[in-house]
């Protein structure tokens, strides 16, 4: 079972020392669940991250379907924070993604100040994919 954004917030919280905070966020990232090794493909890439990083999408039913995300790295480091974006924008509805402030929650757990600047852009590449998906899931209706 992956970790909640509130319980990541808590633990966060509770760890002083940055090399904890590190091997936490690393551990996250070995709570992923299993990536579709059919999904590792060109389509599925995210532009603008130094590392591999793979993002799935699964989308819901209606006019504000609810968005699933699978996610994936070949840096330890970086699957950590593909786990915290997944525990902040998976199994929520589209709307409820585009309202969401990832930038607010990154500084709230100092990860802004920590990362070296081409692991930050690649977070933010991660985000507007995210949130690229969840406008595309509202202005264009699922197909079945």
């Amino acid at each position: 079972m992956s970790a909640t954004i509130e319980t990541i917030r808590d633990d966060f919280a509770f760890l002083d020392d940055w090399e904890d905070r590190y091997r936490y966020v690393i551990e996250l990232g070995g709570d992923l669940p299993p990536y579709p090794d059919d999904a590792r493909d060109d389509a599925h890439k995210v532009r603008g991250c130094a590392s591999q990083v793979w993002l799935h999408t699964t989308r819901g039913e209606g006019d504000d379907p609810t968005l699933k995300f699978l996610g994936d790295s070949d840096a330890h480091i970086v699957r950590g924070l593909v786990a915290i974006l997944l525990a902040l924008y998976s199994d929520r509805k589209a709307s409820q993604i585009l309202a969401t402030d990832a930038e607010a929650t990154l500084r709230e757990l100092g990860l802004d100040e920590h990362l070296t600047p081409q692991r930050a852009n690649g977070l933010r590449s991660m985000v507007q994919r995210i949130r690229r998906e969840a406008e595309d899931a509202l202005s264009a209706p699922a197909v079945s």
